[in-house]
């Protein structure tokens, strides 16, 4: 019995990828050139489009973003996909593949090549794990600039009475609602309870720190 290079699966087959990160992983190839353009919305340090004129000088360059340059630029997206593509086809035997167009356009020729060979991929080639893994942080990299998590504050422990004695899921809540629940067992607590949930949470630090 073999193990999915990507998610430590255990197979019932010869494999290197089980199928759901097979289909993860084509996924992500089909949605490369989307995430690409998705990112230009971005390149200003503010998040947003830069206003058409602005600035104090005409010929003045427009800040930007370094991140967002980096994934959008030769060695990004573009480069990744690219570099796994040769890689891909000098294994198989073939010759390297032509480079032409846009980065856009190169993008997609490059996702798309991968993509049309995974089932051999995933089936005979060793190194699908290190696609697999580095199309997943590439994505993951992109989605931290254009859907980035919201942001959170830690309220302490639930407090909460279950069957089985106290809830203790940590309450983790979008900063600003006046109120929330809890994701674990349902309980929902209100504006008066914020000061209390936090009250219990400097008591229990106080004493773990003089436990230690």
């Amino acid at each position: 019995m073999t193990t999915c290079l990507a998610c430590d699966t255990q197979l019932d087959r010869d494999a290197y990828l089980c199928a759901a990160c097979t289909q993860h992983t084509a996924a992500r190839l089909n949605r490369m050139t989307a995430l690409y353009a998705a990112l230009a919305a971005w390149l200003a340090p503010s998040g947003r489009r830069a206003a058409h004129g602005a600035g104090s000088r005409s010929d003045a360059p427009l800040p930007v973003r370094t991140d967002v340059l980096s994934l959008r630029g030769p060695g990004g997206i573009v480069g990744l996909l690219e570099d796994w593509r040769a890689a891909m086809q000098r294994d198989r035997g073939w010759s390297e593949p032509a480079i032409s167009g846009s980065i856009e356009d190169r993008i997609r020729a490059a996702a798309r090549g991968l993509a049309l060979n995974l089932d051999w991929i995933a089936a005979s080639w060793p190194a699908a794990g290190d696609l697999a893994r580095e199309l997943r942080e590439l994505e993951r990299s992109v989605l931290t600039v254009i859907d980035p998590p919201e942001p959170t504050v830690r309220l302490g422990n639930c407090p909460a009475t279950v069957d089985d004695g106290t809830c203790g899921a940590v309450l983790r809540v979008p900063a600003g609602p006046s109120t929330f629940s809890c994701r674990w067992c349902g309980t929902t607590y209100g504006p008066t309870d914020w000061m209390k949930l936090a009250r219990a949470q400097i008591r229990t630090q106080t004493a773990e720190e003089a436990a230690a």
